[in-house]
């Protein structure tokens, strides 16, 4: 579960302007400030079944975004070459290694 809200609190991040203000509302109140299905209801005078349902088109909607813009995935791979230069910053690198990292952010653009 806790993948999943990682992943879907990305998502967010990446493409919360593509989203109507309610969906937005329903997403950071489930996703960020924990809020139940029952308490998000109670705020906004709508049943449980009517946020549930809110947010499951809303991910559903997300991982299309995703799926056409690969907005996340590229920010991933960014942070695995990130993590691979940072490993080796108190060693020697060879000039090889450098023009690898750049041409795979290069390729990520």
């Amino acid at each position: 579960m806790l993948e999943k809200t990682t992943r879907i609190n990305y998502l967010l991040d990446f493409y919360q302007s593509l989203l109507t203000p309610k969906q937005r509302n329903y997403m950071e109140l489930y996703y960020l400030e924990d809020y139940s299905l029952g308490e998000i209801s109670e705020n906004f005078d709508v049943s449980r079944q009517a946020v549930y349902d809110n947010i499951k088109r809303t991910e559903a909607m997300l991982e299309e975004y995703e799926n056409k813009l690969h907005l996340y995935d590229k920010f991933e791979k960014r942070q695995q070459v990130f993590r691979e230069i940072e490993k080796t910053s108190d060693k020697p690198v060879e000039q090889k290694s450098i023009q690898k990292w750049l041409q795979q952010l290069q390729d990520l653009e």
